[in-house]
């Protein structure tokens, strides 16, 4: 036995949960996961956790699964009918009530892997005001809208309560949504964490807990906070962990707060390689903007990756200026901005999103088949998140990066840790082989105007901190919204 699992994990215990619908007991969750230390050789992961228990088998349909009936009737009617691999791998077991670990890039299917699991352990149960029933962690508000927009359906049919909390909108109808009563919850940490030192929500009734995306929660800060909320949710209650990467710190986190967790393995670099092209083109700096502007005339959407807010900004605003339908998305927009403007591109209003790092994580657009680095990523973690955009849920895509001379050696470094094999080609602006490869061609060169993203109201934090009281301000600004969209 690990001793490292006997100092962190000695609280939880195994007692019999309430019967509920489609929530076997935990009675059968015995045995701790050994883990070794070792680092892999590549990328300094950790090696995966033994376990304990054996794994249920897969299953090649969800009809084979012990979902309530009215999750099967949903999926239908989704058109969700054969499970990604990932899916029938752990469903079995964590709608069993076993912890899982999935390992594996985005766009594999992850959402409903946890989603038709808390979901139906969760079905049947009325939660009391500010004390959901499950919990969903997650890094950024574009995944937590992306996570509510997937299980929203699911969780109509089985009649559950499913509330977002993030930040750059209103804590007072979020306060409101979890006084009235929310069986599930999906957060980023920060907003929870607020809303908690609010009086205005508990965790000591979550029985269900998923961090998704937990690697990305780590690069960005936010391991403090997440054990913190991890501390606060039943000790006795069901986790499930997904991340692309086993770091350092997502191994603490595994074997602090996952019990003998069955374990899915896809290794996210092998992934990408399968679903994708890669390629690295070296240019000059003269001839970037120039290539970068015909890029983004292509047909079709593509997101484009800077490292700065600004930079973003000014490539769209630029964009704009010769017909390219543009607009940045990035940590400094507000975020009724950032909702509408991934709306436009959802809605091919925008064919080139302009993003950061930050704020692009957890987009999902059907059919995006290019995305393209205008900035080379800092590391290699980077660039499969970057790249995760496209060629998502078996489709394919296309990853480009632009490379000037003096970038080149760290970008060898970089697809090294990535495990990517990209081809190299040498390209210039105007030519046919930068068109080949991204469907690049000139711009129109008239300039395009974009309805501009509706910004914050300052009367909206006012309306927010009357709490129930502004209601009728709250519906009026909500039909503002959608007039303006």
């Amino acid at each position: 036995m690990n001793p490292a699992r006997t100092n962190t994990r000695s609280s939880r215990t195994r007692r019999q949960e309430p019967s509920r619908r489609g929530a076997p007991s935990r009675s059968a969750r015995t045995g701790r996961s050994t883990h070794q230390s070792r680092p892999a050789a590549r990328s300094q992961e950790f090696a995966l956790p033994a376990t304990v228990t054996p794994a249920l088998p897969a299953v090649e349909a969800f009809a084979d699964l012990d979902l309530p009936e009215r999750l099967l009737t949903a999926l239908r009617a989704e058109g969700v009918t054969v499970p990604f691999p990932i899916q029938g791998a752990t469903l079995p077991n964590s709608l069993a009530g076993r912890d899982v670990l999935g390992r594996g890039r985005t766009g594999s299917g992850k959402t409903l892997a946890f989603g038709l699991a808390l979901l139906a352990r969760t079905a049947g149960q009325r939660a009391e005001p500010r004390r959901p029933l499950a919990l969903v962690l997650v890094p950024t508000r574009e995944l937590a809208q992306q996570v509510t927009d997937a299980l929203t359906p699911y969780a109509r049919a089985l009649r559950l309560r499913l509330t977002t909390v993030v930040g750059g909108v209103s804590i007072g109808r979020q306060a409101s949504a979890l006084r009235s009563g929310a069986e599930v919850v999906v957060a980023t940490p920060g907003r929870l964490k607020d809303l908690i030192d609010r009086g205005d929500c508990a965790l000591d009734k979550v029985a269900v807990t998923v961090l998704d995306e937990a690697d990305q929660m780590a690069d960005m800060g936010f391991m403090p906070q997440v054990t913190a909320l991890l501390d606060q949710v039943r000790p006795d209650g069901q986790r499930m962990l997904f991340s692309a990467t086993l770091d350092r710190d997502i191994d603490r986190l595994v074997r602090r707060y996952l019990n003998d967790p069955v374990v899915h393995s896809v290794d996210p670099s092998a992934g990408a390689v399968s679903t994708m092209e890669h390629h690295v083109l070296h240019i000059d700096d003269a001839d970037k903007q120039a290539a970068t502007t015909e890029i983004a005339a292509r047909d079709g959407r593509v997101i484009m990756f800077l490292d700065t807010k600004h930079a973003a900004d000014r490539l769209a605003k630029r964009l704009r200026d010769v017909g390219v339908r543009a607009s940045a998305l990035h940590g400094g927009k507000s975020q009724p901005q950032r909702t509408r403007t991934l709306t436009q591109f959802k809605d091919g209003d925008v064919t080139v999103l302009v993003a950061t790092n930050v704020a692009a994580r957890g987009i999902h657009v059907e059919g995006l088949d290019l995305v393209v680095n205008v900035d080379p990523p800092g590391d290699h973690k980077d660039y499969l998140h970057r790249g995760g955009r496209t060629a998502r849920a078996g489709e394919s895509g296309t990853v480009v990066t632009l490379v000037l001379p003096h970038q080149r050696r760290a970008m060898d470094r970089l697809m090294s840790d990535a495990g990517v094999t990209a081809r190299t080609t040498r390209v210039r602006s105007g030519e046919a082989e930068l068109n080949r490869i991204t469907g690049a061609q000139a711009p129109s060169g008239v300039p395009v105007t974009l309805a501009a993203p509706v910004a914050d109201r300052p009367e909206r934090s006012r309306s927010s901190r009357r709490g129930r009281s502004g209601r009728s301000s709250a519906r009026t600004r909500r039909s503002a919204r959608s007039t303006d969209s």
